[in-house]
């Protein structure tokens, strides 16, 4: 992806609203690791897939800055709903703040806290599970979620190639968030119970589907 190609897609798809270039520039400005912010060209295919999918109840394991979240929120039903999960509590604050201003906060709920506490407490099952949150649990995020998914249901994961760090790996240590994402790959390349695709968006985007039998 060239920087030519890149903005030549920007320019011939949505626009990205204004409150969420806001929230892109205060998240630079505000927040470190900055890059973790899922952007335009990300955040529309989220909303595009919750278009696709039409899920009800929906879950965000790493919130961060709340890009994707909204994104996410933004294709749902006012009946619907999205519950995000970021451990980080010095966070909070800046969300709240977010969440509240925007056009689509009333269907976000946010929890503060370890995702492996706090899932088992919503009870129910979920239409769609997005995971973009430590890369060295990915396979125990996916352990946690799989059977709160229902049937039909979907889960992506975020950055599933990890800057090529998949491929790159002859004669150098893999550090653990590179082993945590060659993990996670493997298994759901591997699991019977979910249809697996990997695009190559920005920095990995797998899509899984829950199969019904």
């Amino acid at each position: 992806m060239t920087q030519e190609l890149e903005d030549y897609i920007l320019a011939h798809i949505d626009a990205e609203p204004d409150y969420l270039h806001e929230l892109d520039r205060d998240t630079h400005i505000e927040l470190l690791y900055s890059r973790m912010c899922s952007g335009h060209l990300q955040g529309r295919v989220l909303k595009m897939l919750v278009r696709m999918i039409r899920p009800k109840r929906v879950l965000e394991l790493g919130t961060y800055s709340g890009y994707a979240t909204q994104c996410l929120a933004e294709a749902l039903p006012d009946d619907a709903r999205i519950h995000t999960i970021e451990i980080e509590d010095e966070l909070e604050d800046f969300l709240r703040c977010h969440f509240e201003k925007s056009p689509v906060g009333n269907r976000i709920t946010l929890h503060i806290g370890d995702c492996k506490e706090i899932v088992p407490k919503l009870g129910g099952e979920f239409d769609l599970v997005f995971i973009d949150a430590n890369k060295r649990q990915y396979v125990d995020y996916f352990n946690l979620v799989i059977e709160h998914v229902k049937p039909g249901g979907f889960i992506i994961a975020d950055n599933t190639l990890w800057d090529g760090k998949v491929t790159d790996l002859h004669g150098k240590k893999m550090d653990d968030q590179t082993r945590g994402i060659l993990d996670f790959n493997n298994l759901v390349a591997n699991d019977s119970r979910v249809e697996t695709v990997i695009l190559p968006l920005r920095d990995g985007l797998t899509v899984l589907y829950k199969k019904t039998h």
